[in-house]
């Protein structure tokens, strides 16, 4: 499966870097694979089976990493990198900078994790096949037969379900890229969306009547497929429209030397929940509110901003295209984003003055009238950033 911008959260560690890509492992894939342990155990089975059962589901994660690599592997060929892969128990995650911009493409990058799994499940046959190790079709289930024979019909099985043609599956995607070849982009994930709800709505059936676990993959296809129209939606209206014209030019600054206290006075002055951290000019850091709370815990009032601000985070310029910079923003907690013209910070785009920017064009949309809204702001600044403490950092002039 692949998914653009996925969550990553502190319950992940690092696995490990491979091929230029982070790899996390949830704690929840160590819990299940600690469960399938101990459970044969409980029941009275074998060691022998534990660690088979062990080895086969780790196996399936090794499958399922391979997997996300294809579509990482894929999504570099169009120059589109990968920020991480992460393993949960549900499948892996792949967090791609943007989803490809051409029909073409995506095809390839939906398809290339499936084609890795259909690689590895031919291998194995063919191995199974020399070692004279291969036995009726009929008797192969993932519950029975040697490791190699269930990994294999495991892989059928991942290539089977990331095809079905519905959000958040690769399928949907594959469905998605040959819709925008006639219809583009917006009216092609609508429509992809739309049967991936009603295939949804088939598996919520079937599950009352026969397996729960069709109710939960319905309800995952369901959320996918809204989500994915809504993205595409958010995506379309900000097509063409530069960072200018979302960005915050009444904000507040903090200096390296603030203090946690007077950073959460400031915090609760107003609305602003992320602060720039300016230093002779220059945005040196970035404080945002949870870090701020995180620190207040930790280290009291008295501790200073230079101490615990985030020195690595994401810059934009005004010219910048908001839909590319929102592409490359975390979704997990987006932070505020600084806006820097000509190496001073001339503005701050939030996730809320975004979404203001978004209600706003729909309304004047719906009227009828003009398509956005732009605040006036132009090139150049008419004082140095980095204002003291309290005050709103000076917005673009004529």
């Amino acid at each position: 499966m692949k998914v653009k911008n996925a969550n990553r959260n502190t319950w992940s560690f690092r696995l490990g870097r491979m091929l230029g890509v982070d790899v996390y492992v949830h704690f929840t894939v160590l819990l299940l694979l600690g469960f399938i342990g101990v459970a044969p155990g409980l029941a009275g089975r074998s060691v022998d089976a534990a660690l088979t059962g062990v080895l086969f589901f780790a196996g399936i994660f090794l499958c399922v990493l391979l997997h996300e690599f294809g579509h990482a592997l894929a999504a570099r060929r169009y120059g589109i990198k990968t920020k991480d892969i992460t393993l949960l128990p549900i499948g892996g995650l792949a967090r791609l900078e943007r989803i490809p911009e051409k029909p073409g493409q995506e095809l390839v990058v939906a398809l290339a994790g499936p084609a890795v799994n259909v690689v590895i499940a031919a291998g194995l046959a063919v191995g199974l096949w020399l070692g004279s190790y291969w036995q009726s079709l009929s008797y192969l289930t993932l519950t029975g037969g040697n490791l190699f024979e269930r990994l294999l019909l495991a892989n059928v099985f991942l290539v089977g379900f990331n095809l079905i043609p519905a959000f958040p599956m690769d399928g949907g995607r594959v469905l998605r890229s040959l819709l925008a070849m006639r219809l583009g982009a917006v009216r092609a994930t609508n429509l992809a969306a739309a049967i991936g709800k009603g295939i949804a709505v088939v598996f919520g059936f079937v599950g009352l009547f026969s397996n729960p676990m069709l109710l939960l993959i319905a309800l995952f296809v369901w959320i996918g497929a809204s989500q994915e129209a809504a993205a595409v939606q958010m995506k379309s209206a900000f097509d063409g429209v530069p960072v200018r014209e979302a960005m915050l030019t009444q904000f507040e600054t903090l200096s390296p030397q603030t203090t946690l206290g007077d950073a959460s006075q400031i915090l609760l002055a107003g609305s602003q929940q992320d602060f720039p951290v300016v230093e002779r000019g220059q945005v040196v850091g970035l404080l945002t509110r949870e870090r701020l709370f995180e620190a207040l815990r930790d280290r009291g009032e008295s501790q200073v901003v230079a101490e615990v601000m985030e020195r690595s985070f994401q810059v934009a310029r005004p010219d910048d295209l908001l839909d590319v910079v929102m592409g490359q923003s975390q979704p997990e907690r987006p932070a505020a984003i600084p806006v820097l013209h000509n190496g001073r910070i001339a503005g701050l785009l939030t996730p809320d003055n975004i979404g203001e920017l978004y209600m706003i064009n729909a309304a004047l949309r719906a009227r009828g009238t003009a398509s956005r809204i732009a605040p006036p702001v132009n090139n150049t600044l008419t004082q140095p950033a980095g204002v003291p403490l309290g005050r709103p950092a000076s917005p673009l002039h004529d």
